[in-house]
């Protein structure tokens, strides 16, 4: 059985790390390096780092910053933001990024993902769905949000899946920073329509919130930032619980 992941992120604007409540109302969460090198130590499976407003301010991912946050790991490290071409992805994965996430670039024009995934191989993209529950129906959005559009969750999420995709990052923009739980009735219709992982996003508030994600959710991983950053939940703990719960965890001894 594959390990389920814990995965911080960190949403990063004008160089610090920063979290809102559904995608809107940010504050300042602490600087991307050092919140590195602790969900190291604590023993993170993995760290997402996102350029939140690359995309909006028509600008590439801070390559710079992206260098001295690897240089900070020793766990799989995925960057986003901004990523509109094979040579954007290569610029990150040659600052220490081992994934690409792209978001609003893949729905604007979907081949990237192919080209992204010719180019590096399937296990290194990403494909980043920002969505909202529209009248019974999910619908995804743009530019960190902003943007909604017509588009439907999940025949998205099985084209990205066609194209190359080789995880999803789902977030539920109902849920995001609320701290009431994720969207796991989308996450469990996900799970049923694609086979690739599944990476759940928006609502950790508690243990059990990540608990219901993978139980419930049917999510290969789950992604949190204020619970973690502001030390709400210590990864240590949700892991030895999630443990107890006989939910396959990775611990580091």
């Amino acid at each position: 059985m594959l390990t389920k992941r814990i995965i911080p992120c960190l949403d990063v604007k004008d160089g610090r790390t920063v979290k809102g409540v559904n995608f809107v109302d940010l504050r300042d969460a602490g600087d991307p390096v050092a919140l590195a090198e602790r969900y190291t130590e604590e023993g993170a499976d993995e760290l997402v780092f996102l350029d939140i407003s690359a995309t909006e301010q028509k600008r590439k991912t801070l390559a710079a910053l992206v260098l001295k946050v690897a240089a900070a790991l020793d766990i799989p490290f995925t960057v986003g933001g901004g990523i509109s071409s094979v040579a954007d992805a290569k610029t990150l994965l040659r600052n220490g990024a081992d994934k690409v996430s792209i978001n609003s670039a893949a729905v604007r024009r979907p081949a990237l993902i192919n080209e992204l995934a010719e180019a590096f191989g399937r296990q290194c993209v990403v494909v980043a769905i920002d969505a909202k529950k529209i009248k019974d129906q999910w619908r995804v959005h743009l530019v960190g949000g902003k943007v909604p559009t017509d588009i439907d969750l999940f025949e998205w999420a099985q084209e990205a899946e066609a194209r190359g995709a080789g995880e999803l990052l789902f977030t539920s923009m109902d849920h995001d920073g609320t701290k009431n739980g994720f969207a796991n009735t989308a996450l469990s219709k996900l799970s049923e329509l694609v086979n690739i992982p599944i990476i759940a996003s928006g609502g950790a508030g508690n243990i059990s919130h990540f608990a219901d994600s993978f139980t419930l959710g049917k999510a290969d991983a789950a992604l949190a930032a204020s619970v973690f950053h502001f030390g709400e939940i210590a990864i240590p703990t949700l892991k030895s619980k999630l443990k107890e719960k006989n939910i396959a965890i990775r611990i580091i001894s």
